[in-house]
């Protein structure tokens, strides 16, 4: 009712569920859930003993509220031992091991229900908890320090999903201070992974050899990547055929990021499955199924491989932008400024790229042999110059140029090395020097989807805008969420401009705009687009934008030929900008 007041109460929250519960009814759906059942009976009449009043018993999982917090961590730890008891007795296939996580915080309530953020922290810090374990807040931690009998390990601040703030969190070493002695490899500094062997789930051991040489494809084609630690085949391949969770499959390897899959043939017809989890949070960041004929067995196996490879890489490097943004800068080591400095520049704005090439800069100063940094600082000095004109293009190449040079002379196989290189060399009009660089790019990293895009660039000045489409294509394929998209996007309408589809090339430019308000490229060329096509309102009110988005632009690119411009193709361009009413 309106005025009603809002009852509220600090409470300590504990939430439970099943590690690896998926897993169990995929193998024996009647039998697993017999089992939760019994464990359940016995389980459920512990959190009336330590004060707990059950909340919610969604599926497999548990949400229970205490009054106090030390009789919460008490239960948990009962829990965990009577399940380690029970599961002492049952077959390894079958058991069942849980993951708790603990806060204390202020809810609402009404007869039936709690609400509020205090459980939403509980239930994301019962997903980092390990299986058999117990994870607690900080805000948990203090009100039971030195309360209980148990020992804490600070696993240091988490950022976990749909939580504003990272959160510190403590484990709870259930079987005495030995756990502390135990603990999970240390991730490396760059984003790590492990893919698992893929499930043969089609009932014919014939096809074991299938789906292990489609992960030990994947394995290889992701170990090439400079941005990926990759865990060897011999160490992820030790897991298959258990019934093991993710969690301590990522804790023993060491890794943030895990691949799994399966393959079932039915017939001539094959379909694979492919999904990729954040084991800190447990969620699953990508997944895909692909349903294929078998015609060509190994071409499928590479075209399964090449697709899967292609899309783990973006999809990982996104994930690490997120976590960096997320951290405070007195915090963040020369990864993490890297990635920041990545977020920046797909942020598209010249305050952006500015930031940008300051966290570039501070990656370089924590560790000065960081090849990728420097490359990324040269492509952020030169698209400066060229989409925000912060400099002028000989300031950008002086600044730049060098800056790549570095990059690659500490790592002659960093592709962003020679993809910004290759950038500055274009600024210079040696359009063949951009297609070596290019395709050096590409030899190191296949499906490294800024080599693609900077081969569409090298073929669209070279007079060839129909096969830069399909390179600018695979680009868009590998990496769709890319943060320099616009500038795909806009460069699509121009490959379709210089091929005089000029109905192509108004859509793909109104749809780089829509995703990118207000960029000067795009505008530019939907404005020459437009006059060529003769819809000349359209194309008088455009160039009233382009003219009041970007006056620098139009002198920059408009009134002067740039280096990697041909005579003909710049000719081409102000014939379509005067047909639209420009009178330059």
């Amino acid at each position: 009712m309106a005025g009603e007041r809002v009852r509220r109460r600090l409470t300590a929250i504990l939430a439970a569920d099943v590690a690896g519960y998926s897993r169990l009814m995929r193998t024996d759906a009647a039998r697993t859930i017999s089992d939760l059942k019994a464990h359940q009976a016995v389980l459920f009449p512990m959190v009336s003993e330590f004060g707990g009043r059950i909340i919610d018993t969604a599926g497999e999982g548990i949400l229970v509220e205490f009054a106090s917090v030390v009789q919460a961590v008490e239960c948990a730890v009962a829990i965990q031992k009577t399940m380690a008891e029970r599961n002492a007795a049952i077959d390894q296939v079958r058991r069942m091991q849980l993951r708790i996580g603990i806060n204390i915080g202020d809810v609402t309530f009404d007869e039936a229900r709690i609400y509020g953020d205090g459980i939403n922290v509980a239930a994301r810090l019962e997903g980092i908890a390990e299986p058999g374990g117990v994870c607690v807040s900080e805000d948990a931690y203090r009100q039971t320090r030195g309360k209980v009998n148990s020992d804490f390990i600070d696993i240091g601040e988490q950022s976990l999903k749909n939580v504003a703030r990272p959160v510190r969190a403590y484990k709870i070493a259930v079987n005495g201070p030995r756990t502390a002695a135990m603990p999970g490899l240390a991730l490396p500094s760059k984003p790590s992974i492990a893919v698992l062997a893929f499930e043969n789930i089609s009932g014919d051991p014939k096809q074991e050899y299938f789906a292990d040489g489609l992960a030990e494809d994947i394995i290889t084609l992701l170990s090439r990547s400079q941005t990926l630690f990759v865990i060897a085949r011999n160490s992820s391949f030790t897991y298959k055929g258990r019934a093991v969770d993710v969690k301590q499959i990522a804790r023993e390897l060491g890794v943030r990021y895990v691949l799994e899959g399966s393959v079932r043939r039915g017939g001539n017809r094959v379909r694979i499955t492919a999904q990729l989890i954040d084991v800190v949070t447990g969620n699953h960041l990508w997944a895909e199924r692909y349903d294929r004929e078998l015609a060509d067995i190994f071409g499928v196996q590479d075209e399964i491989t090449e697709a899967v490879a292609g899309a783990i890489e973006p999809t990982v490097a996104q994930m690490e932008r997120h976590r960096a943004v997320r951290k405070r800068l007195e915090s963040l080591d020369a990864w993490e400024a890297y990635q920041r400095g990545l977020w920046h520049m797909g942020r598209i704005s010249a305050h952006d790229h500015e930031a940008a090439k300051t966290f570039f800069r501070r990656a370089i100063e924590l560790d000065p042999s960081f090849a990728s940094a420097h490359a990324l600082l040269a492509l952020a000095v030169l698209h400066g110059a060229s989409n925000y004109q912060l400099v002028s293009i000989a300031e950008a190449l002086d600044e730049a140029l060098p800056v790549a040079y570095r990059a690659i002379a500490l790592d002659p196989l960093c592709a962003p090395g020679h993809i910004s290189l290759g950038l500055g060399r274009m600024f210079q009009g040696d359009l063949e020097a951009v297609l070596g660089a290019a395709r050096q790019a590409l030899a190191i990293s296949p499906n490294f989807a800024r080599a693609h895009h900077l081969l569409a660039l090298a073929l669209l000045f070279l007079g060839r805008p129909k096969d830069a489409l399909e390179s600018f294509f695979t680009a868009e394929r590998l990496d769709p969420h890319d943060p320099s998209q616009i500038n795909r996007l806009y460069q699509i309408g121009l490959a379709h401009y210089f091929l005089r589809d000029y109905d192509a090339a108004v859509e793909a430019e109104k749809q780089a705009l829509r995703s990118y308000p207000d960029h000067p490229w795009a505008y530019l060329w939907l404005t020459a687009a437009l006059g060529q096509a003769g819809r000349l309102d359209e194309a008088k009110q455009t160039l009233e934008r382009l003219i009041a988005v970007a006056p620098k632009s139009i002198d920059m690119y408009v009134r002067q030929r740039l280096p990697w411009w041909r005579v003909e193709e710049y000719e081409h361009m102000l014939e379509g900008l005067r047909k639209a009413g420009w009178k330059g």
